[in-house]
């Protein structure tokens, strides 16, 4: 890995902060998110994106916890956000640890880039929606999916909102010690 200040580790083992310059000016600001000859250098992966995703959640919502099969980056552009990010893979060093990042997009900038197995969520923490791109190497088809649940007492997550809105697909994920029991043994 070559040393780049837009990039950054984080606890999480292949989890990566991206931060570019903004360019602001009296017409408003102008950022370039991600460049993959950039990210290439920094990781040595080759990132080929084939979908482009957008959520939009409204506050009080988490959504999450889920981990596709894919690699991605992601990038929250409205709102103020929480996100957890959960390392589930069995092999990582870093397995069951989970990180996360607050912060009001109207003044950080942040992308991330998540390996495959490395679960996500998102908590809207301010009174404006959250619009939440997000690049991907594979294409869905959700069977490949795999969530843990959001209030899982393993990772005691200390989510801002105590009352949630969650989605009945989210409200029935296993435990991570359902998912993974040999880990817990």
């Amino acid at each position: 890995m070559k040393k780049q200040d837009n990039i950054k580790k984080t606890s999480i083992e292949g989890l990566l902060k991206i931060e570019r310059p903004t360019f602001p000016d009296e017409r408003g600001f102008f950022r370039e998110v991600f460049r993959f000859n950039e990210f290439q250098n920094f990781s040595g992966i080759s990132f080929n994106p084939v979908q482009i995703n957008h959520s939009l959640t409204h506050p009080g919502v988490i959504r999450g916890i889920h981990a596709e099969a894919w690699n991605k980056v992601i990038y929250p552009i409205t709102g103020s956000v929480f996100l957890a990010f959960v390392d589930i893979r069995p092999d990582s060093a870093t397995f069951g640890k989970f990180e996360i990042f607050e912060f009001d997009t109207e003044k950080e900038h942040i992308a991330f880039y998540l390996p495959k197995g490395i679960a996500n969520s998102v908590c809207v923490t301010g009174e404006k929606n959250v619009n939440y791109f997000y690049l991907v190497d594979a294409y869905y088809d959700g069977k490949d999916t795999k969530a843990v649940a959001w209030d899982d007492p393993d990772l005691a997550i200390p989510w801002p909102v105590k009352k949630p809105i969650i989605s009945k697909r989210d409200g029935n994920n296993p435990r991570l010690r359902e998912l993974f029991p040999d880990k817990f043994k």
